[in-house]
């Protein structure tokens, strides 16, 4: 079954879970899977719980003759890419949040702001990685008029792939500091991860919001010769 074709489902059932402890009469369970722990355990037991359908990608799980299971080879994969479905079906502005600190505040104060004119649909707490983006993108709804898409990275390359599925129409970066090198190696490898959402915006001629009183962001965006920019920062003259 391809991603459309769970998506025409999806549209039909459209509440998503992952855990089946919570599963909502008619929802879907994706069974993904941890260090400790295995979705596919516990797939039927969601659809015993009220879950309409559960998405599994081991094959020992699957009731043949239950046609609410649907067998894919990689259940997070699948995840994303319905997120990603589900997030092609919108214009909307979407704005893309990463930084090394201060994601989660402002995406609160960016969609506080917004929604005193707009119906916004936002990022839940810090619901900000590979896991939680999906549940976010899956969450807008046809009366939402813009979406404000919090990011967060671990290790090179995390941002590059959350944007693949977010595709952002503008986005910023807080700030990149020296905080939280583990999994970076360096602070130029903090600089090349969050980078990562420049890289998107400039190649898909996105809108870039600038902090210019921060050096290195503004170096970064320098790099990269933005045509569609808006700056803003502190002016201490």
């Amino acid at each position: 079954m391809d991603i459309q074709e769970i998506y025409k489902i999806y549209l039909s059932h459209p509440t998503v879970t992952t855990d089946s402890r919570n599963c909502p009469e008619g929802s879907i369970f994706i069974a993904l899977k941890g260090a400790s722990f295995d979705g596919n355990k516990f797939a039927k037991a969601a659809l015993d719980k009220g879950c309409s359908y559960a998405i599994v990608d081991e094959k020992e799980y699957v009731d043949t003759t239950d046609e609410r299971f649907i067998l894919v080879d990689d259940a997070l994969v699948t995840y994303k890419e319905l997120a990603r479905e589900h997030r092609r079906q919108f214009s909307i502005p979407v704005i893309g949040i990463t930084g090394t600190n201060g994601k989660t505040t402002s995406k609160e104060l960016i969609s506080t702001v917004l929604a005193e004119k707009y119906k916004v649909h936002h990022t839940e707490a810090n619901y900000n990685n590979d896991v939680g983006v999906p549940r976010t993108l899956l969450g807008i709804r046809p009366d939402d008029e813009i979406a404000v898409i919090e990011m967060g990275a671990s290790h090179p390359g995390d941002i590059e792939k959350l944007v693949t599925y977010v595709e952002p129409t503008c986005g910023l970066i807080t700030n990149v500091g020296r905080a939280h090198l583990q999994g970076f190696g360096s602070f130029e490898g903090v600089k090349r991860t969050k980078g990562e959402l420049y890289d998107f915006l400039k190649a898909h001629d996105a809108l870039l919001f600038l902090n210019e009183s921060n050096a290195d962001l503004t170096e970064m965006a320098a790099q990269r010769e933005f045509d569609r920019i808006i700056t803003y920062g502190q002016d201490d003259t």
